[in-house]
Parts: structure tokens; sequence; C-alpha cells
């Protein structure tokens, strides 16, 4: 009996870690799009000679934030796949 008991703890104890781990996930991909926009937002304006100009106006961080944006984009993915 007292297995049991500690079990239905232990299951209860993984499926609030489970639920807080995907709450993270979900908040990852905003998180480093905002952080991207800031970054974008505070990027000093490109010369017009200078040889690293290129299209876009935002520099190698807000890449990487662009980037780490979309690579953590699979919760919501999937999210809207569960509720289609």
């Amino acid at each position: 009996m007292t297995t049991l008991i500690a079990a239905k703890k232990s299951n209860a104890g993984a499926s609030r870690t489970r639920g807080a781990a995907g709450w993270l996930g979900l908040a990852a991909s905003p998180t480093f799009a905002l952080m991207a926009w800031i970054a974008a937002s505070d990027a000093p304006g490109i010369a017009i000679c200078s040889p690293g100009s290129g299209m876009l106006p935002i520099d190698g961080m807000a890449w990487m934030y662009l980037l780490m944006s979309l690579f953590h984009l699979s919760p919501w993915l999937k999210l809207a796949s569960v509720r289609s």
C-alpha cells in the first residue's frame, strides 16, 4: 500500500515538472524574439561605405536571437497542431 502511495506522489511530481517544462518551452521563442527586436533596435546605424554593410540593419546578436527564436518554435507548432 505504501508503494502505491509513493508511486502516486511520484507521478504527481512528474506531471508538475512536465507542466513547468512545457510553459518554459512556450516562453522561450517569444522571449528570444523580443531580445532580437531589442538588439536590432539598439544596433548602430550602418555606414554606407562600410565593407560589412548588408541588406538588414541588424548586428550579429540580433541574428543569433532571431535564430534561437526560430529553433525554439517547435512547442508552439506542436500546440497549434493539437488545437487544429
